[in-house]
This record gives structure tokens, sequence and C-alpha cells, in this order.
């Protein structure tokens, strides 16, 4: 029989509707007692009495209760669990000495939770609040596994942790000075000047944290935590803010630190970073605030495809009721269509930096990629366009309305959700309301919103409008993996159903794979100069974009999902003296 957990989000719940769930529950009305009053005033489920009947969770009008019957296979207590109807979390991701591990799955099912029991950071409770638990309980628990070996050394005090958490833009609040005074403050490995050159940090050693760029508050972050004396190394999200370019040298730099006596995790959303730097993942699935499972470890290529997939086959397990798909890419064929927009000449200065663009067009119907490094002037060119800045030569020689979704978003608006889409929820709740989860969000503040749900919130703003060019710039940042392959869905189809344009800015390749039709790339110096060319076909644009790289991309044979080929690999090295360096 079917496992049942109850969990009440205790920050949705609203306490006046206690009484209503305490009278509507069939089983209290045989004489038990199911649903109680707790001491803050709101409700506690027993899960043992509940019988799934979903009366509460369907009037409660917030949301905030779940009643999950789990499968089968989940028969065990959960690792840990917040409070009696709180979030519960399933078996634990395992660091293996000598190897990178990542972990994959969806934004709100644990994985912070899991690095902190992992670390040592946290105590977990296996489902009973009665008594402590030790690491003899863990040791148990895990009997026979590699999990058993690990945690006999965290017992032991033999395990060091260092870890990078994902909210670096935090740093400057809890941090001051000079980035080269923080790098020293937390040196205990010595051999600074190597891992300032691997990061790329030189030239910002002088600047003041609070001065810094997010991508640069990254790699900083990330050399604070390697020099740190550990045997655990545990990277959250180590790639947000990066360019694509940084992004393949952090991954070769995090890789490089696994060894027979260093054990490596990760946590990453891009895709193709992570298949291009770990040797296995764990799969994460479950309910966002409300359960989160770890599968068995899995071969990289073969944890993403099962990942796309929904379906764990040796578990029997299905977490997801669809596949994500990447159909075969067919070479360009979209007969030429009008024009939408074009541009001629361009030139911009900002300061010491110089953008140009010397011609350009774009048609109606098409998903424009913008490919380059970071400070190299996409997002000034996406200004340019909207008309939030002027070209100083040049000009936009087909003026169109535009929708502009901005890199950085307003927080400090206390506008409801609903205030602020209200155009898109009654013209567009089918197209982009339903399929970006914005519903729930709806009486929310602006202000209230997680990184996630703001990105969403900002995407269905953008897309509402009724304009021909739509502008987004990174779209897929603070998203997880689902989120950023539902949203490019999203983008792409509404584009082709309202026969209109899109031109997105972003560094998840595999994103941009998966949504354009053409590939417009920045090539230049960052900070100096940069250079608008194309828009291309996506086999020319994408050729053009990993020459500078360096990269070549496969396709996977089952997902036919993009994959960067290890550098020097014999495919690597074939596609090169092939010229293809990407395959559609």
């Amino acid at each position: 029989m079917a496992k049942r957990i109850a969990v009440v989000e205790r920050d949705k719940f609203k306490p006046e509707e206690t009484d209503l769930m305490i009278n509507l529950c069939p089983v209290n009305r045989t004489g038990q007692e199911c649903i109680i009053k707790s001491d803050d005033g709101r409700i506690i489920i027993h899960e043992e009495l509940c019988t799934g009947c979903g009366i509460c969770v369907n009037r409660c009008s917030n949301n905030a209760i779940h009643i999950i019957n789990l499968p089968a296979e989940l028969d065990k207590e959960p690792i840990h669990k917040f409070s009696r109807n709180g979030f519960h979390l399933y078996n634990l991701p395992i660091p293996i000495f000598g190897k990178v591990v990542g972990i994959l799955g969806r934004n709100g099912i644990g994985k912070s939770t899991a690095m902190k029991i992992l670390s040592g950071l946290l105590n977990p409770n296996f489902g009973k609040f009665e008594k402590e638990s030790t690491w003899d309980d863990l040791i148990e628990y895990f009997k026979g596994t590699e999990a058993q070996t690990y945690f006999e050394k965290v017992k032991n005090n033999e395990i060091k942790v260092s870890y990078k958490p994902q909210q670096v833009d935090l740093i400057p609040k809890t941090t001051k000075g000079k980035v080269i005074n923080l790098l020293n403050s937390v040196d205990e490995v010595g051999g600074i000047d190597k891992i300032i050159e691997a990061l790329d940090l030189g030239k910002i050693l002088d600047n003041d944290i609070a001065n810094i760029s997010g991508g640069e508050l990254q790699r900083v972050a990330i050399a604070a935590t390697v020099l740190k004396k550990a045997n655990l190394y545990v990277f959250d999200e180590p790639t947000s803010f990066l360019d694509i370019k940084q992004r393949i040298r952090v991954s070769q730099f995090i890789r490089d630190l696994a060894t027979e006596d260093v054990a490596v995790l990760v946590v990453e959303h891009d895709l193709i970073i992570l298949d291009y730097m770990t040797d296995l993942i764990h799969l994460m699935y479950g309910k966002e605030a409300v359960y989160g499972v770890v599968s068995h470890p899995l071969t990289t290529k073969s944890g993403i495809n099962t990942y796309l997939e929904g379906y764990i086959k040796d578990e029997n397990i299905r977490f997801r009721n669809s596949k994500i798909k990447f159909d075969k890419r067919q070479l360009f064929t979209k007969v030429v269509g009008e024009k939408l927009t074009s541009w001629k000449d361009i030139e911009k200065k900002l300061d010491n930096f110089t953008i140009t663009a010397p011609e350009g067009e774009v048609l109606r119907k098409d998903v424009v990629g913008v490919l380059g490094e970071n400070g190299i002037g996409k997002t000034s060119f996406i200004k340019i366009l909207a008309e939030e800045i002027k070209a100083d030569n040049g000009e936009v020689e087909t003026k169109v309305k535009v929708s502009y979704k901005p890199q950085y978003i307003d927080t400090e608006s206390e506008e409801l959700v609903i205030t602020v889409l209200n155009h898109a929820f009654k013209n567009y709740k089918a197209q982009i309301i339903g399929p970006l989860q914005i519903e729930p969000l709806l009486e929310k503040s602006i202000n209230t919103l997680s990184g996630g749900e703001l990105q969403r919130v900002a995407i269905a703003l953008c897309l509402s409008a009724e304009v021909d060019l739509y502008l987004l710039d990174e779209p897929s940042a603070y998203l997880d993996v689902e989120q950023r392959l539902l949203i490019s869905k999203v983008i792409k189809d509404f584009m082709e159903l309202k026969g209109k344009t899109a031109i997105v800015v972003d560094h998840d390749l595999l994103f941009l794979d998966y949504l354009s039709d053409k590939i417009l790339v920045f090539e230049g110096e960052p900070a100096v100069s940069g250079k608008a060319i194309g828009p291309f076909e996506m086999e020319v644009g994408m050729n053009m974009f990993l020459k500078d790289l360096g990269l070549t991309f496969r396709r996977d044979h089952e997902s036919h999902r993009p994959r960067a080929n290890k550098l020097d690999s014999q495919m690597d090295q074939k596609q090169k003296r092939d010229g293809k360096l990407y395959y559609l």
C-alpha cells in the first residue's frame, strides 16, 4: 500500500481557516482527531489517520495543504522532516572520492537540505522528533552502501567540508574590503596565485567586494571555497552569472579538484555544463516545498537522459508525466519571410567601451539567440533596439513596437502579481499564465518573490505586451532545468502562434539550442569593444561562436540534446578537422 504524507506550508496557511478544516474533515466527524489546532493557531494533520479524501486540500484557499500518496518504493522513513507536517527528504546524494558527483533536480525539493546534512551542519531526525539522532543512526541507515563509509569518516572528524553557497549576490552584505584581502584571509592551502590565474581574477584583486559584478562575485566565491583546506568541496550553482567561456573554464577547474583524497559535489542547472563537469549524478524529484527524493547514482550521460525521460527504469519511478524532447534539428529551411526590423552602421560609446553593429535584420516569426562573453555589449545592443539608449551613429532602420525584459529586474515594487499581470491573466491564461505556473503567485507582492518566481513574472509581463518584437535578456537566470526548457518552449510556441519575433540573450547553450532559429554572435574584447555579427542560420552562427571558444558539440544518440565534447577527445579532434564544431 502506498505511503501517505501530509504537508502544511505554514507560512502560506491562513490561521482563520483552521476551524473550517477541522470541521470539514470526515475522520474528525467520526470522533477521531485527524486534524487538530496547533499552538500557533494553524493545523496539524495526523498522517496515520488521514484517508486522503482531499477535502481540506481543495477547500484551503491558499494551496497550503498537500496530501501525497508516495510510491510504494518509498516505504522507509524520511532522512529528515522539518516538523510534524513539514518538508520530507528521502535518501541522500553520496560524495565519492576522486569523482565529481552532480545533483540534478528542480528548485525547492531539498538539495540545500541534503547538502547541509552531508556537511554536518544539520543533524537528520529520520522523521522522529522525540529523540535526537546520532551519526551512528545514519551509519546504520546506510549500512552496506558507499554512504556508510562516508558517514563513518564524518563521525570520526575525517571529513572537512568547504561549501560555496548558491546566492553569491549576498556576499557583499556580509563581507567588506578588497578582493585580495578576502582571498588572503581564507587561504589555508597556499597556491593563491595559481587559483587567481585559473579563475581570471587578476584584474579585480584591488576592487572592493561591493563594486564587482555577479560573474566576478561567483568566481571570487569559488576561489574562496577552494582556498580552504577540505576533502569535500560542495558547489551550489557555480556557473550562474558566468558567460559560456567562463562556465567552461570553471568546469575544468572544478573537475581538476577531484583526487583520490578529495570528493566534489555540484548542484547545477545548465545541463551542458553539468554533463561536461561531472562523472556521476543523483537525480532529485518530488514536489516543491513538500517532499524530495534522491535517486541512486547514475553515470552522467544516463542520468541526464533519464531526467529528460521522466522515468527511472530500475527504480520503477515515474516522476514527470511527459518527456522533455529534443527534436533532431534540420538545416534551416524556413521560407524567407517578411523583414520585421533591421539596423545599419550602429555605433555607441559607453565610457571606455565601444559597441558596433555593422548591419543585420530579423524576420517575422524568427527566434534569434544572442551569444557572447560578459561585458561585450549584448545588453547595450538590446537596449538600443528597445530604444532604452540611443546610438551615437547609425540607426535601427525599421522601427517596430518592442517589449523588453531587462537582465536585472526591479524587486522593490509592493504591487501584487495579479495587478502587474492583469492583461496577461485576462488574455493569455492558456498560453502564458498556465505554462509558466504563475497562478500560485497571483496574490503575492513583487517584493516577496524569489529570484525564479520574479523571473517567470517578468517573462510573462514581457510576452503579454501587444507588440511585434520581444527582447528578453537572460530569461533562464534563477530557473531550474525544467523551468528553462519549459520557458524556451513557451517563447518559441508563442512566437509561432502570434506570428511575432523574439531576440533572446542567454548563456545557457542548451536553452538557446532548444529555442533558436538563428544566432547573433558578439565578438570583441570584454570591457573594451564588442561587435554584433549576424544573425546567421543556426549551424553557421554556432560554428562561428564555438570556434572562438575552442569547443565542439555533438548530439546525444538517445535524447538528441547537444553535448560538449571533452577537450582533445577523439570526437573533438575529428569535428575540428572536419570544420563541423556544432551538429544539427
